[in-house]
C-alpha cells in the first residue's frame, strides 16, 4: 500500500473551476446597505401619516365611547338616587295617610256612635209629657223626668268634649297655615270692646311720649 497523500483527492474541480477572483469582493460588497431614495422616504412618510390619522380617529372613537358611558353612568346614578328618593316619599307619604285615614275612620266612628247616643237621648226627652201628669204621679214622673234630663245632659256633654265644634269652637288649624295668617284669626275672634282695650295697650306708650312732647313745647313758649 502506498503512504503518499495526494491533496488532489479532497478538491472539488468543478468548484474551483468555477470560483473567480471577484467571488470574495463581491460578497463583501453585498453586505453593505444602499441609502433610501426620496420616493421611498416619502412612500414612509405618507405610511406614517396614515398610520397616525388612523390612531387620531381610533382616539376620537375612544373619546366618543367615553362621553357615551360617562353619560349611561351618571343616568343609572340619577334612576337609582331618585328611585331611593321616590321609595322613601312614597313610603312616607302612605304612612301619614294610612295614619290620618285611621284617624278620621275612628272619628267617624265615635261621630256616628255620638250622634245614636244623642238621638236616644233626645227622643227620650221628647217624650216627657208633661201634661199627662197627674197628682197622684207627680213626684214619680218628676223624678223620673229630671233622670231623663241628668242622662241628656251627661251625653251632651261627653259629646261636647270629644267634639269641639258642638261648643263653638272652630277646628283645630292646619299645620301648613302660615303664622302670618295666625294673629288675624285672632283679632277676628275678639268683639270691638276686646279690640279697642288690644289697641289702648298697644298705642299707649306712644300716646304718652306726644303728650310729653306737647308738654315740653308748651312749657318752652311760656318761658319765652
Amino acid at each position: 500500500m502506498s503512504s503518499d497523500y495526494d491533496p488532489t483527492e479532497f478538491v472539488d474541480g468543478d468548484f474551483q473551476a468555477q470560483k473567480t477572483p471577484y467571488s470574495v469582493g463581491s460578497a463583501t460588497a453585498g453586505q453593505l446597505q444602499r441609502a433610501p431614495t426620496r420616493e421611498e422616504v416619502d412612500s414612509k412618510v405618507a405610511e406614517a401619516q396614515q398610520k397616525l390619522t388612523e390612531l387620531r380617529r381610533a382616539q376620537e372613537e375612544l373619546e366618543r365611547q367615553r362621553a357615551g358611558l360617562e353619560e349611561t353612568r351618571r343616568r343609572q346614578m340619577e334612576f337609582q338616587t331618585g328611585r331611593q328618593e321616590m321609595i322613601q316619599n312614597l313610603t312616607r307619604a302612605l304612612g301619614l295617610l294610612e295614619e290620618a285615614e285611621f284617624s278620621s275612620r275612628r272619628d267617624a266612628d265615635q261621630m256616628a256612635k255620638a250622634m245614636i247616643e244623642l238621638r236616644e237621648a233626645m227622643a227620650k226627652v221628647e217624650s216627657i209629657h208633661q201634661e199627662s201628669w197627674t197628682q197622684d204621679n207627680f213626684d214619680v214622673e218628676l223624678t223620673r223626668a229630671l233622670t231623663t234630663l241628668e242622662n241628656a245632659r251627661m251625653e251632651w256633654n261627653s259629646a261636647r268634649l270629644k267634639f269641639s265644634l258642638l261648643s263653638g269652637q272652630a277646628a283645630e288649624p292646619d299645620a301648613n297655615v302660615s303664622p302670618a295668617s295666625v294673629p288675624a284669626s285672632l283679632f277676628g275672634t275678639q268683639t270691638f270692646g276686646e279690640l279697642c282695650r288690644v289697641g289702648l295697650a298697644l298705642t299707649w306708650p306712644v300716646a304718652v311720649a306726644v303728650l310729653l312732647a306737647s308738654a315740653g313745647l308748651l312749657l318752652l313758649l311760656l318761658r319765652r
